[in-house]
């Protein structure tokens, strides 16, 4: 078992510095780099994914719209909304992709239920969902045996920029929030407790918080 998994709370920071950071952070990394695991908010942005199709951005308006290297359709992030990017050597760990996914979603599910929400994953649909809404979003990018990009869990936020696209490729697919669901929330509570799920579901042993920037 792996012993300590490091956190980067990055707070608020612009969706490309990241996702350049991610790549240098991925591409650079030899066999003996720690996993980590980096915690932002953005602000509006949607990000298109690689198997990403024109015809799901239906009225993007001011909010700036970013080609990327992860798998899946369109999404949206922005305040209020948690984002965890997975930096993984998944060769060392012994995880598959869909073994990945599944336990991310088994982090994201018991998260929710510590809030007393019932969520559940589906098998032809990444993510995790509520009465039928979608509350979370995965997204991965597997390079020389490591994962970027990550998930999304929506917190409390503005919920309408959902309706400019598809989200993930689905046409009237509702999305949801944790504080639609349960009173009151505090992101940085929230943050706390995925950070407890993540260290348990990737088998580590205890976690630690990285000081220092990602540039």
């Amino acid at each position: 078992m792996p012993q300590v998994l490091g956190f980067r709370e990055l707070g608020r920071m612009d969706y490309e510095p990241v996702w350049h950071a991610m790549q240098r952070f991925t591409n650079e990394r030899g066999t003996s780099a720690p996993d980590e695991i980096w915690l932002v908010e953005h602000p509006p942005v949607f990000t298109q994914g690689q198997a990403g199709k024109a015809e799901h951005l239906l009225l993007p308006g001011d909010i700036p719209v970013v080609q990327v290297d992860r798998g899946g359709q369109v999404t949206y992030h922005g305040p209020g909304q948690l984002v965890a990017y997975l930096l993984l050597d998944v060769r060392k760990l012994g995880f598959g992709v869909r073994d990945l996914v599944n336990r991310m979603e088994a982090c994201l599910i018991e998260l929710l239920a510590s809030y007393g929400v019932s969520a559940v994953a589906k098998p032809d649909a990444p993510g995790v969902y509520v009465d039928g809404a979608k509350i979370a979003s995965l997204g991965l990018r597997i390079r020389h045996g490591c994962s970027f990009h990550g998930l999304a869990l929506n917190v409390d936020m503005d919920l309408a920029p959902f309706r400019r696209i598809n989200p993930c490729g689905y046409a009237g697919l509702a999305m949801t929030q944790l504080s639609d669901h349960a009173t009151p929330i505090k992101f940085a509570e929230v943050s706390a407790r995925l950070r407890a799920q993540l260290v348990k579901h990737l088998d580590y042993a205890e976690q630690t918080t990285l000081t220092g920037g990602i540039d």
